[in-house]
């Protein structure tokens, strides 16, 4: 079955056009209490399932948590609210707390005009696509209110960042520590604001925090994991040892050196990858995407560490990593996957791995990863109408052409973005003059072809 609603991480969009509206997140709410929820055998007679809701910083998260948690109160479900929370911090408070499910409100590196809804299961785990499909099925259907004996309550736990802060620290080696580092931590002015920096300094790093200071709109504005430029120079300036940036829900991350050159994705699960193998503890092989770079499989040839490709978004890395019985994968966007430490990308534990191998190690970034040599990659970003055809008959003529140009030395990915009306167009190569060409080339028929 098609999506109608649901993208690669759940519903996105801008806030007061459909679907990010009040009337359709209590729809959604109600329709995913139903779904959820369904599940009682684990409940005592009478007991309501319990559902919990965190969110970002955007302004508008006020709005649409009160509209789900109406929509799954009206559904017979009890909330707990957390309020701003990391994204991953609300899949391990689901878990720990033994609850039926786990909501976030973020739009994670979106701008603060734009919000979403993701959902995660009982074991803290982003839903599977027959789940989602069984929500949109029933999120157009009228709404039977519980009986008002039936409906939910809500209560706010107000321990959550405390529970969380801890957790983190507790996959970080005991006999090893943060002294003697100096870190610079980019929040994103995003969810990771009020417990990240706590987490660096209990662990004994001298911790320089910035975009810690959100105010409903600045989430991810011009910082974070999608804006390392504030890093890059607050690193340089303070002198400090690493810098560290995540996003606005805290899933994604990227770190810089000493000297503020930027490390993405592949070469932070590289990092990981290597210290595990040399230290007998890496369970099976890595996991990448589809925008993986060629130079990442390569670097983890040598290591003679196994590489697969799973289609792009994280919830398509985890499903690769669970049929396999592998523990590590991730994106070059900065979402990182250690299953051994929890079960969804987490960008503060992500840092926390990278962190473990650099003190074992003694080195920087760039040394320790300094045998993987990345390809030049170009990706542009196409704007189309929702429902564009990726099959058009000029665009396969462009790729077929590029795909000849290019020979064995390059790679071509085109696809759509799982959330926004884009078609992502990346052409990687040993040569960067050629990639820019190619993708340019296949750019244009898009454009062309794009209503």
């Amino acid at each position: 079955m098609s999506r109608k609603y649901f993208g690669t991480d759940g519903v996105r969009g801008r806030v007061g056009d459909n679907p990010i509206t009040p009337d359709f997140v209590m729809r959604l709410g109600f329709a995913a209490g139903k779904v959820l929820a369904s599940d009682t055998s684990g409940l005592a007679a009478g007991e309501n399932p319990v559902v919990l809701i965190g969110k970002d910083t955007r302004i508008s998260g006020y709005m649409l948590e009160a509209a789900l948690q109406a929509g799954l109160c009206a559904a017979g479900v009890d909330v707990r609210l957390v309020g701003p929370m990391p994204t991953p911090a609300v899949a391990y408070l689901t878990r720990a707390l033994r609850l039926q499910a786990g909501v976030v409100i973020s739009a994670s590196h979106n701008p603060f005009e734009d919000n979403g809804i993701k959902f995660f299961s009982a074991t803290g785990a982003k839903l599977p696509d027959a789940t989602e499909l069984a929500i949109e099925a029933l999120v157009d259907e009228p709404m039977e209110t519980m009986p008002s004996r039936g409906l939910g309550r809500v209560k706010r736990i107000e321990d959550a960042a405390a529970r969380y802060i801890e957790f983190c620290k507790s996959t970080f080696p005991f006999d090893r520590d943060l002294r003697g580092l100096r870190i610079v931590l980019d929040c994103a002015h995003g969810a990771t604001y009020h417990v990240a920096p706590h987490v660096l300094h209990e662990l004994g790093a001298e911790v320089i925090p910035i975009g810690n200071h959100p105010d409903g709109f600045n989430i991810n504005r011009d910082c974070g994991a999608t804006h390392t430029t504030a890093m890059n120079t607050a690193v340089r300036r303070h002198r400090a040892d690493f810098g560290i940036a995540l996003d606005g829900d805290g899933d994604r991350l990227m770190m810089a050196d000493a000297d503020g050159t930027i490390f993405d994705g592949d070469q932070l699960v590289y990092a990981i990858a290597r210290h595990r193998s040399e230290g007998g503890s890496l369970k099976g092989g890595v996991v990448g995407t589809l925008m993986t770079n060629l130079g990442m499989e390569h670097a983890l040839g040598r290591l003679n560490i196994p590489f697969a490709r799973a289609k792009v978004g994280d919830r398509y890395v985890l499903e690769l990593l669970q049929q396999k019985g592998w523990q590590l994968g991730g994106e070059t966007s900065g979402h990182v996957l250690c299953l051994d430490k929890h079960t969804t990308g987490d960008g503060i534990i992500s840092a926390l791995q990278v962190l473990h191998a650099l003190r074992d190690s003694g080195t920087s970034l760039g040394e320790y990863t300094a045998d993987l040599k990345l390809y030049p990659q170009v990706l542009l970003n196409v704007r189309v109408a929702k429902g564009f055809d990726l099959e058009h008959a000029a665009v396969r003529q462009a790729c077929d052409d590029a795909e000849s140009a290019l020979g064995k030395d390059g790679r071509i990915v085109l696809r759509a973005s799982g959330t926004e009306p884009l078609i992502r167009v990346m052409v990687e190569s040993t040569c960067p003059d050629q990639s820019r060409l190619q993708a340019e080339h296949i750019a244009q028929a898009v454009r062309q072809a794009a209503p």
